[in-house]
C-alpha cells in the first residue's frame, strides 16, 4: 500500500467523491469570513509587514500555547527578542506540533501563500524566513493582496460600541469594489458586570454616546444610539463571547438598582450579576430583531486562568480553556422569551465544550419558524475545536439532528491575515466526510447534487443568511 504525500493536492480526501466535491465545488467559491478579529486600521491602510513574524506570530496564541509547552523561553514568545529570534523558535518548535492542527495550519499558509512546499524546521529556517520576507515586501505581501490571494470576498471585524469605525468608514470612502469590509457589534464590556474594569467602560460609553448613564434605562439607550451608529455604517451583526447565557427573572426596580449600586462602586452577588446580565442580553437580543441582525454567541470558554501570566502580558495571550458551564437551560429561556415574543433574531451559536455539541445541534431547531432557511444556526467547530476532529463532531452532530444543507460554514476567529486557508481545512473536511458517505453506500453516487449542497455550505448560503 503506497504511502500518500504529505499536503498534496487531495490533502484530506479519501476517495475520488470528496477529491471531485473539493476540487471542482468547494474550491471556487469566494470566502465570506463572518467572524474576525483583524485589526480594520491594517486592513483599511492595507498594511505592509516589515517580516513574516508581524504576519504570522504576533497574536497568535494557539502558536504561544505550543512553544509554552516546549519549553521555549517567554522572550521568544511576547517578549523581547528579535522578530528573526522570534521566528526561528517558531521554526524549532513545529515538527513537535505533530498531530495538533498547528502543524497542518504552517504548512498549508506556507504553502498557499508563498509557495514553499518545505517542512519548516531549524535546519529550514534560516532560507524560508527570507523567502516569506521577500515575498511580503511586493505588493501581494499587503494586507489587502493577502486577502485576495484567498479569494476573500467580504470579511467581518469585531468591533465594540465605543469604536468610531473610522477605518471601516474610511474603506467604504475609498470604494474597494472586490474586498468588503463589514463589523460585528461586541457589546460585552457593557455586559459583563462582575469585570474590575466595568465602571471604567461606562464612562468611555458616557463620552461617546454623549448620555450621562445615571440610570439602567439610560445604559440601554445609549447602547441603542451606538447600534444605530453601527446600522448606519453597514453594520448588521453582533457578537457576544460568554461563558453562558445569563437568563435569570428579575424586575425593572431590579435591575435598576444593581445598575446604580455597581455605579456606586459597591458590591453584588452572583444573583443580582446574572439578573443585570440577563436583562441586557433580553433589551439587546430584541433591538436586534428589530433591526435586522444576526446574533452571534460564542458560549463556553474559561478564560484567564493563569492570574500570574494575566497581570504579565494582559488576557488573551493564550491562558484560556473549555469551561464546563450549563448551557441548555438558561439559553432556552433567553430564546423562548425572544421567540414569544416575536422578537427572536437571526442567531448563530458557537459551542465551544464538545460535550454540548448535540445540545446546540437540537437547541436551534427548537426555534426555527419557517421565516428564514436556516434561522438559527450551530455555528461552525470554534477555538479549540477548529481542527479535524472539532469538525467533524460538529458537523456530525448538525447533520444528525439538523439539517447540514443549510449550514453556513466557516470562518477563521483569527487576529492573522494568513489564517484564510483555514477555510479550505474546513471544506476539504466538508468533502471528504460527503464522499466517504458516496463510498459507503449512505449517499446516492450523485455529485452534481453533493456538489451544490458543498458549494451553498462553502459560499451560498452565508451569502444569502447575511445579505452580503
Amino acid at each position: 500500500m503506497s504511502v500518500k504525500p504529505f499536503l498534496d493536492d487531495n490533502f484530506l480526501l479519501e476517495n475520488k467523491t470528496a477529491e471531485i466535491l473539493y476540487h471542482e465545488y468547494a474550491a471556487p467559491q469566494p470566502i465570506i469570513d463572518y467572524h474576525n478579529h483583524l485589526p480594520p486600521a491594517e486592513v483599511a491602510n492595507d498594511r505592509r509587514f516589515d517580516n513574516v513574524s508581524q504576519a504570522w506570530l504576533y497574536g497568535d496564541h494557539y502558536k504561544w500555547r505550543a512553544m509554552r509547552a516546549l519549553g521555549i523561553d517567554e522572550r521568544y514568545i511576547t517578549g523581547d527578542a528579535s522578530d528573526e529570534e522570534k521566528f526561528l523558535r517558531w521554526a524549532e518548535a513545529v515538527p513537535s506540533t505533530l498531530r495538533n492542527p498547528l502543524f497542518h495550519w504552517t504548512h498549508l499558509e506556507l504553502q498557499r501563500y508563498f509557495g514553499i512546499d518545505a517542512i519548516l524546521n531549524s535546519h529550514s529556517a534560516q532560507s524560508i524566513y527570507q523567502q516569506t520576507n521577500e515575498f511580503l515586501a511586493t505588493k501581494k505581501g499587503s494586507a489587502r493582496g493577502l486577502l485576495r490571494m484567498m479569494n476573500v470576498e467580504v470579511i467581518c471585524t469585531t468591533d465594540d460600541p465605543t469604536d468610531d469605525l473610522r477605518y471601516h468608514e474610511q474603506m467604504q470612502a475609498e470604494g474597494v469594489s472586490d474586498l468588503k469590509m463589514s463589523m460585528a457589534f461586541r457589546p460585552d464590556a457593557a455586559i459583563l458586570i462582575e469585570r474590575d474594569t466595568y465602571n471604567a467602560y461606562i464612562d468611555k460609553l458616557r463620552a461617546v454616546a454623549d448620555s450621562d448613564i445615571s440610570t439602567f434605562e439610560e445604559l440601554i439607550e445609549a447602547l441603542l444610539s451606538r447600534m444605530d451608529y453601527f446600522h448606519a455604517h453597514g453594520c448588521r451583526l453582533s457578537d457576544h463571547g460568554l461563558n453562558q447565557i445569563s437568563a435569570e427573572s428579575y424586575t425593572v426596580d431590579e435591575v435598576e438598582a444593581i445598575f446604580k449600586r455597581k455605579i456606586a462602586g459597591e458590591r453584588l452577588s452572583a444573583n443580582e450579576m446574572e439578573q443585570y446580565k440577563s436583562a441586557v442580553l433580553y433589551r439587546l437580543g430584541v433591538a436586534y430583531a428589530e433591526r435586522g441582525w444576526v446574533q452571534q454567541f460564542h458560549l463556553g470558554a474559561l478564560r484567564n486562568n493563569n492570574d500570574r501570566m494575566l497581570r504579565e502580558l494582559g488576557p488573551d495571550t493564550g491562558f484560556d480553556s473549555i469551561g464546563d458551564f450549563e448551557q441548555a437551560v438558561p439559553l432556552s429561556r433567553l430564546l423562548n422569551r425572544l421567540d414569544n415574543e416575536n422578537k427572536l433574531a437571526k442567531t448563530i451559536l458557537y459551542n465551544l465544550n464538545p460535550r454540548d455539541n448535540e445540545v446546540i445541534a437540537t437547541m436551534i431547531g427548537n426555534y426555527n419558524d419557517g421565516s428564514i432557511r436556516g434561522k438559527m444556526q450551530f455555528g461552525s467547530g470554534w477555538w479549540f475545536l477548529d481542527q479535524k476532529d472539532g469538525m467533524e463532531k460538529q458537523i456530525n452532530a448538525l447533520s444528525n439532528m439538523g439539517v447540514l444543507s443549510c449550514f453556513i460554514g466557516m470562518l477563521t476567529d483569527s487576529r492573522s491575515f494568513l489564517s484564510f486557508p483555514r477555510h479550505e481545512y474546513f471544506r476539504r473536511i466538508l468533502c471528504n466526510l460527503i464522499g466517504r458517505d458516496v463510498h459507503n453506500g449512505e449517499l446516492p453516487n450523485d455529485t452534481k447534487w453533493l456538489g451544490q449542497v458543498v458549494a451553498d455550505i462553502s459560499y451560498y448560503n452565508a451569502k444569502n443568511y447575511f445579505d452580503f
